[in-house]
């Protein structure tokens, strides 16, 4: 049944809310980045009608047309869509841990991580050593988050020292890139230079399947999470007084956000901004604090903003290629550098 603004769905004991607004606002993302995957498979140097696409499909194209379609664009554009849901889902848990709006896992250093060890076995690991980019970058994501928990715990994690022990170590996984690609040989620094730029370019299934397999993990999850979470943005203190498990809750959330980021980041290499642009695009969407309102948006986001920023990537300079992470910093970076001085205008007048 409708009430106002909230729709309530009852089914004996299990009652569940959702906001009018967030439901209408997810229905147009669905279409929209539905739209935009089908554009993503059909567009290219060789055009596929969709007619063509959709029996494809259901298995009925020729053989040129399964290649172009199932091996080649439908896993590009899938693994662009998941790993975009995965950083706009990540970024919003960081920014409503950290009770900051600037913080995301690409500014914190998780992604930075991932960055150093994948760079690391792509310029000094042995030949073989490509296959082993994803589970390196996932360590490094995870031992990142790890060093950013225990560097910032003091008797507890606050969010203001969160940020600060973030910044410091995003600046220290940058420098250890910087080192690992003056130590590699040209072909190798070169190979490491376009993992870094975040691609999307020649992924496969193999991709696909552990983005959805991680989230299908991860989702149950964060979601039973979200309402302790709009707890816990009320501040340490009054959260504890409502009964919150603040550090475990806190912790099990990290750890959630930090094994969505390495997967991601996994997949398609230091995409950047994305986690950071998600959330802010979706509180404006939905107008609303709440997190069980704020994640399922921040992810369909994140999710049309990496698969139209490939698809504007590929289609803009044809036949030159754009990698996804450049196109997604163009768009982002200006809109982080306004909050940035809309930040310090309000820091000048309290």
């Amino acid at each position: 049944m409708s009430t106002g603004r909230t729709i309530a769905v009852r089914r004996g004991r299990l009652a569940l809310r959702f906001a009018a607004r967030s439901l209408i606002v997810g229905s147009v993302l669905a279409a929209a980045t539905l739209v935009a995957l089908g554009l993503s498979v059909a567009v290219g140097e060789f055009f596929v009608a969709p007619v063509d696409v959709l029996a494809t499909l259901v298995g009925a194209g020729d053989g040129a047309t399964e290649f172009i379609v199932l091996e080649l664009r439908l896993p590009r554009a899938l693994t662009a869509l998941l790993a975009g849901a995965a950083l706009g889902l990540a970024g919003a848990i960081f920014q409503q841990v950290a009770r900051n709006p600037l913080v995301a896992p690409d500014i914190i250093g998780v992604a930075g991580g991932a960055s150093v060890a994948a760079a690391a076995v792509i310029v000094l690991g042995s030949s073989s050593g490509a296959a082993a980019v994803p589970v390196a970058a996932l360590a490094g994501a995870l031992a990142s988050g790890a060093a950013l928990y225990a560097l910032a715990w003091r008797g507890g994690v606050q969010g203001y020292r969160l940020v600060l022990v973030g910044i410091g170590l995003a600046a220290l996984m940058q420098a250890g890139v910087s080192y690992v690609l003056t130590e590699g040989r040209m072909f190798e620094v070169a190979q490491a230079y376009v993992w870094l730029v975040g691609s999307v370019n020649g992924r496969g299934w193999a991709h696909v399947w552990q983005l959805v397999l991680t989230l299908a993990l991860m989702l149950p999850i964060i979601l039973g999470l979200a309402r302790r979470l709009d707890a816990l943005a009320l501040g340490d203190e009054l959260a504890r007084s409502l009964g919150l498990a603040v550090e475990r809750t806190r912790l099990a959330l990290l750890a959630a956000a930090t094994v969505l980021t390495g997967v991601a980041v996994s997949a398609t290499g230091p995409v950047g901004f994305v986690a950071f642009l998600a959330p802010h695009i979706a509180r404006r969407l939905i107008r609303s604090a709440s997190s069980q309102g704020l994640l399922p948006i921040a992810a369909s986001c994140g999710a049309a903003l990496v698969l139209v920023s490939d698809l504007a990537g590929r289609m803009l300079f044809a036949p030159t290629e754009i990698p996804v992470g450049i196109v997604t910093s163009i768009i982002a970076a200006p809109y982080f550098l306004l909050l940035l001085r809309r930040a310090g205008r309000l820091g000048a007048t309290g």
